[in-house]
């Protein structure tokens, strides 16, 4: 039978690099994502690899909006084996001077979003006993710079909301998992209206113990795994993804 994957912020970045690794893994997709002509390019990517599915405009911090769009995925397929919790957006600015509504809205998208499509998701799951939600945050939910607080909190709660769900779903046969990516280069992956070609000095790749910048597809590697049968072992876990980043002591 077929397998079913959801993606938020399925259409640029990560998300899109994710939507593809599973289409090519024998995925049907259900995409969301806030930009519609990114969403209407990848679906057409997916379709050229002769992968099924389909893409909704979706502000996952609006309830109503991930209703309708859990709704269409019941009526489409009838079941869900694996979300994929990617939708996020930042906005940094000086601690002191950082709007609340903009804090909120980090908030609602990053943290609220992934609550709300999990809820929605857990409950197609539970029918079949099976399924697995992976969430992605950040390095960021361990380390700082200066000026970040929405996104941090933001990434830090959405870790704590993984092995919360992990413990509760865990009987209903769902694995939660999240996966904490540190720099990855998605400059090459967003909509081809805003896409250009990365650049990396020697210094950005000496600063990783692997020698290179991540990409989006290192993401999807790992989001495949965890979704799969050979991850039956592992739920409630956060996977950070930096190339040794954040183990390298930095003196200056």
């Amino acid at each position: 039978m077929t397998k079913i994957a959801a993606v938020t912020g399925g259409a640029q970045g990560i998300g899109k690099a994710v939507s593809l690794a599973f289409a090519d893994a024998g995925y049907e997709l259900c995409i969301a994502d806030i930009d519609r002509e990114a969403g209407h390019e990848v679906m057409q990517e997916l379709r050229r690899r002769g992968a099924k599915g389909f893409f909704m405009p979706v502000d996952v911090s609006d309830e109503q909006q991930v209703g309708r769009w859990f709704k269409l995925i019941e009526t489409d397929f009838g079941r869900l084996d694996a979300l994929i919790n990617n939708a996020g957006i930042s906005r940094n600015a000086p601690m002191l001077e950082l709007p609340l509504a903009s804090f909120d809205q980090v908030i609602g998208v990053n943290l609220r979003g992934a609550f709300v499509c999990s809820q929605q998701a857990a409950r197609l799951m539970k029918s079949r006993g099976a399924g697995a939600i992976v969430n992605i945050a950040s390095t960021r939910a361990l380390m700082s710079e200066a000026n970040t607080e929405s996104y941090a909190a933001s990434k830090g709660g959405l870790l704590a909301l993984t092995h919360a769900m992990a413990v509760s779903l865990g009987p209903a046969g769902i694995r939660v998992n999240a996966i904490s990516p540190g720099w990855i280069e998605t400059a090459d992956w967003q909509k081809s209206s805003a896409r250009s070609q990365p650049v990396h000095s020697e210094q950005d790749r000496r600063q990783h113990p692997a020698g290179r910048v991540g990409t989006p597809q290192d993401i999807a590697a790992a989001c495949l795994y965890l979704c799969g049968t050979e991850a039956g072992f592992i739920t409630g876990q956060n996977l950070v993804i930096d190339g040794g980043m954040t183990v390298k002591m930095i003196y200056e």
